[in-house]
């Protein structure tokens, strides 16, 4: 019953390079996993289906400007090989396929080293497309090089996953090791994108503790774990994590953010464990051990963290589960502090109906139930009137202008759903994908730096269009994928409102003695009715009872009183 975010390069700038060499195959959807949420959005793959690669070929004598292009690539005079080796691949010095092969190879090097990194990439892509490529092992050293270099969103690991551990394998030594980690971790993911999860287990049991990558794999293998529903090794990698961090392993990439993800992991695998449902009743049995670990881990969120609210949110469901209404209520009263002005968390006040009807109190629950309805109608509707501005086909790039507007602050959105666009659009992929614009008009500046006869050469030519069309492409996904996030907030709304209707008709069954006879017969007067969380202070505690100033060292501390009119 959580919020549904806890549930879950273009081939076309390749092919300007390939120059026949190769037939690069047209781009499709592929699904990438959040590390923040199991969730996905599309990528351009680079990737149709499984037809057959190029057969081998030999490479032959050099002609006399092939031989010159190499030997300027030999003294690292990036520029001249690289226009020498663009003419050898687009055949305009007769050279034989295999020496057009090393060609492409060279001058995806060449381009690496003149830190045009995309265009590098999109040559080194059509390589690892063609495992007979005379080049193709070579390749992925060299992607691992650009994994460094280009954003997650620049999908890389797409393209290692056309290598196989006898690839990998070359790299286990002394001398190699530590990408040899890095090279099981990044095929690890790709296989986690596959849905292939035991294959991607297998690989990030490979990533060794010494690794930067370590902390992630352990990561990954949990959620893993948790995908083929394997909570007992989950919770174990889950824990990894915090052993590694603990004990200082080095070049960990935020280092607090991981930990947090790792407990919130924690919590929501051992909630998920302790609740079991009975097949013909559905009536739920709860694992008291699981559910009191759940709190445990997240309890130990810390305040500061950028995850707090999640977890007290998320906690609320396991108070209410364990029928510590009280404490429930009490989390929700915390959501609802004025130090969260973009916090939005419509299904608090769903769990909050949910404990007044549990107690039978149909009165409060009815007027939950309206002041949510009342509140968030309205924002929904308005949510639509942005959405429905770029309805139809090809919005993509122009939702993305929208979607730099927002970060910008400059998007001219009405006050009450301003924040809640915000926090909509704030997930880590989206602003993956726009980092990936930003490093793709980066290397923009940098080619309109470079010599003007590398410029106005033919591969300057090709190198401008290849990053135009990076570009363009970078900015229709993350338009996408922002659309997507914007419609999935607009339809949660949807759903939590439908839930409060179904709650408004249990409430007048209830009223009518249509529901459960055990239940409606267990009814007892208000003067019979069973109070829940009376605090009794001791010696070191006080109780402030609330008048509508909230004080930020009690967050967290609230509790509410439930009056139950049920009977037992």
């Amino acid at each position: 019953m959580f919020r549904k975010r806890i549930a879950a390069v273009s081939v076309i700038a390749a092919a300007m390079f390939a120059g026949g060499v190769t037939t690069p195959r047209p781009a499709h959807a592929a699904d990438v996993i959040d590390l923040d949420e199991e969730d996905s959005g599309g990528v351009i793959d680079l990737d149709e289906g499984d037809a057959a690669p190029p057969p081998a070929v030999v490479a032959g004598d050099m002609t006399e400007e092939a031989a010159a292009a190499k030997r300027a690539f030999d003294q690292k005079r990036w520029p001249e090989a690289a226009q020498g080796m663009f003419r050898v691949v687009a055949g305009e010095t007769g050279d034989d396929p295999g020496n057009r092969q090393l060609a492409e190879y060279y001058l995806a090097v060449s381009l690496y080293n003149l830190k045009f990194f995309q265009a590098s990439f999109a040559i080194f892509s059509v390589i690892a497309d063609n495992p007979n490529h005379l080049r193709f092992n070579e390749t992925l050293l060299w992607l691992a090089k650009l994994a460094t270099d280009l954003p997650e969103a620049a999908d890389i690991i797409a393209r290692v996953g056309k290598y196989g551990d006898e690839h990998l394998a070359r790299f286990d030594n002394k001398e190699q090791r530590e990408l040899y980690w890095q090279l099981n971790y990044m095929l690890g993911r790709y296989k986690y994108q596959q849905g292939d999860y035991e294959e991607a287990i297998r690989l990030f049991q490979k990533v060794d503790r010494q690794s930067p990558q370590y902390v992630r794999a352990q990561f990954f293998t949990g959620i893993s774990y948790v995908r083929v529903r394997k909570s007992v090794p989950a919770v174990k990698a889950f824990q990894r994590i915090e052993k590694a961090i603990a004990e200082g392993t080095k070049g960990v990439e935020d280092e607090n953010r991981m930990l947090d993800l790792a407990k919130l992991s924690m919590a929501r695998t051992f909630y998920s464990a302790s609740i079991r449902l009975d097949p013909e009743t559905n009536a739920p049995t709860i694992d008291e051990t699981k559910l009191s670990a759940a709190v445990k881990y997240w309890n130990e969120v810390e305040e500061n963290s950028e995850y707090w609210l999640d977890a007290h949110f998320e906690e609320a469901w396991a108070y209410f589960m364990a029928g510590q209404y009280t404490r429930a209520l009490g989390n929700i009263h915390t959501l609802n502090a004025p130090y969260f002005p973009k916090a939005f968390y419509p299904e608090a006040d769903i769990l909050k109906a949910v404990v007044y009807f549990t107690n039978c109190d149909y009165d409060r629950a009815t007027i939950v139930v309206a002041r949510f309805q009342q509140k968030t109608q309205p924002v929904k509707e308005e949510l639509q009137k942005v959405l429905q501005k770029y309805k139809g086909e090809n919005q993509d790039e122009e939702f993305y202008k929208f979607l730099i507007q927002v970060r910008e602050g400059k998007a001219n959105l009405n006050e009450t759903v301003e924040p809640i666009v915000e926090s909509a659009l704030s997930d880590r992929n989206l602003l993956r994908n726009i980092e990936y614009v930003r490093l793709l008009e980066e290397e923009e500046k940098r080619f309109k730096k470079a010599p003007p006869t590398f410029q106005n050469s033919a591969i300057g030519t090709q190198v401008e269009q290849s990053l135009e069309l990076a570009k363009t492409l970078a900015k229709k996904r993350a338009g996408r994928l922002a659309r997507q996030r914007y419609q999935r907030y607009v339809d949660e709304m949807d759903e939590h409102i439908r839930n409060g209707d179904k709650i408004l008709i249990d409430i007048v069954a209830a009223k009518r003695n249509l529901l459960d006879q055990a239940i409606t017969e267990g009814q007892v007067s208000a003067a019979e009715s069973k109070l829940f969380g009376v605090v009794n202070p001791d010696d070191e505690h006080f109780m402030w009872p609330f008048d509508g100033e909230y004080w930020r060292d009690e967050l967290g501390f609230y509790r509410q009183e439930v009056q139950s009119a049920c009977g037992r």
